[in-house]
């Protein structure tokens, strides 16, 4: 029976390719029409595009994995992106829309030095190319793992590659913003209704929670440890304060209101799904008991009808697609806006930053594409690993927005370096984990917290050239 989630699949994919062909022309227009929408969101396709990047392969077969041995606690990943999207929505949304600027490299020059601006773009984009290869390498193990018989793993990342490049290339950030409402409402379509069918064929709710094996921490909230809950929380409410691709959807908001509320509408819709994908690799410690973790979520959505797997198939496939849109978009901004415009061609014509801004997202993609290859490893685990890179973004920007007396020249570089280094000198010395460790600090968010503000103080009182308030 694999023609019927085949085919769900293939409309699905019609389907956002006809809506990307059909808004091609919003974008019309220079980097700002292509790459930021023209600045013209409204807040309910603000909030999809947040959700939609938001619920990947981590939010979904990533926590099921988690659950398989840990139980619903590993729903904590997506309360924890939600919570910093709420938080963003009250604290910042408003200022990131009233800055006008299209990174946060920009801002970082346009108030310290050109050095933060490039040590700002190469961090960023080291980021979100290895996160934009994490998601070729979980849309390939979607494909291949639901439909063994049609896709090989190469070709489900080929796939992949083909439907997010070209909904990009079409259609700029408005094509993003509009296929990911479909791929939002498909995710928990597909997602619940595994769950429901799951439980049924366990027989009940009741007997999930009867039926787990006794050593399972099951419903325990706090079951992989509350340092790490903290930890998630720390990473992603940093993360969201400055990742290009989460900032970029503020800039590209229609006026501060639409952002402010996008956030928040898109922190509720995020909310959920993590626990949900957690009961679903819970279920699969009883319907599958010999598998190995990764397989939880793929090897349940196998057992259930034709029908609800084409469903749940096209919904996590789609939680890859939209995260990788967004992440396309925000790496290719990056691109023209930081070193292009800003090093190369300056005085570039609409028509040539449109297409500059094309070629750009071609080049990102084949190299993403490529990087995939090496990819491999806990998905969940390496995205928390990577995004610790964020802490020097987010104090020197939250620093510029709200305590711009104490910043100077200097703490744009030399924070983003040393927060750099930090996460280099964790993962190079396992003396520095092993000395976190023992003390309960098991993530590496907090080294590099403690580095960061020590960096910033430390420039605080050397430096004396202070910057020009916002």
């Amino acid at each position: 029976m694999n023609w019927v989630p085949l085919s769900i699949v293939c409309v699905y994919i019609v389907l956002l390719f006809v809506i990307t062909w059909i808004t091609r022309r919003l974008s019309r227009g220079g980097m700002i029409a292509y790459l930021l929408a023209g600045r013209n969101l409204p807040f309910w396709v603000v909030a999809s595009l947040l959700a939609g990047l938001a619920v990947g392969g981590a939010s979904t077969i990533g926590v099921a994995e988690g659950a398989y041995n840990t139980g619903i606690s590993a729903g904590w990943y997506n309360a924890a992106w939600a919570v910093a999207a709420i938080l963003v929505g009250l604290i910042v949304a408003r200022r990131y829309r009233r800055m006008e600027v299209a990174t946060l490299p920009e801002l970082f020059e346009r108030h310290y030095s050109t050095s933060g601006r490039v040590i700002g773009v190469i961090g960023q984009l080291v980021l979100q190319i290895v996160i934009i290869s994490v998601q070729y390498v979980a849309g390939g193990a979607i494909l291949s793992s639901l439909l063994p018989d049609v896709f090989s793993f190469r070709q489900g990342m080929f796939i992949t590659a083909v439907v997010f490049i070209g909904i990009t290339l079409i259609g700029g950030f408005w094509a993003a913003g509009l296929t990911n409402i479909i791929n939002v409402i498909l995710i928990y379509v597909g997602v619940i209704l595994g769950v429901i069918i799951a439980i049924r064929k366990i027989g009940g709710f009741g007997a999930l929670v009867a039926k787990l094996p006794s050593e399972h921490p099951g419903f325990d909230l706090g079951a992989i440890g509350w340092p790490l809950i903290i930890a998630w929380f720390m990473v992603m409410v940093t993360m969201a304060f400055s990742v290009q691709s989460v900032v970029q959807i503020t800039f590209a908001a229609k006026d501060s209101s639409s952002a402010s509320k996008g956030f928040i509408l898109g922190g509720l819709i995020i909310l959920p799904i993590g626990f949900i994908s957690a009961i679903l690799g819970m279920a699969a410690t009883i319907l599958h008991p010999e598998i190995i973790a990764t397989e939880a979520l793929p090897r349940t959505v196998l057992s259930l009808s034709p029908v609800v797997a084409g469903l749940v198939l096209a919904g996590l496939w789609a939680a890859d697609v939209s995260t990788a849109s967004a992440l396309l978009v925000g790496s290719a901004t990056l691109v023209v806006g930081d070193l292009i415009k800003r090093f190369v061609a300056p005085d570039l014509e609409e028509n040539e930053e449109r297409k500059i801004s094309r070629i750009s997202v071609l080049v990102l993609s084949v190299f993403t594409y490529l990087l995939a290859y090496f990819v491999s490893g806990n998905i969940l685990k390496t995205l928390l690993l990577g995004l610790s890179l964020t802490t020097g973004y987010t104090l020197v920007t939250l620093m510029t927005i709200f305590w711009p007396k104490v910043c100077r020249r200097a703490h744009a570089a030399w924070t983003l370096l040393t927060s750099m280094a930090a996460l280099a000198a964790w993962l190079i010395f396992p003396q520095i984990s092993t000395f976190f460790q023992r003390i309960g600090l098991i993530h590496p968010i907090y080294f590099c917290w403690i580095v960061s503000l020590a960096t910033f103080f430390l420039i605080a009182v050397i430096d004396k050239r202070k910057i020009k308030a916002l």
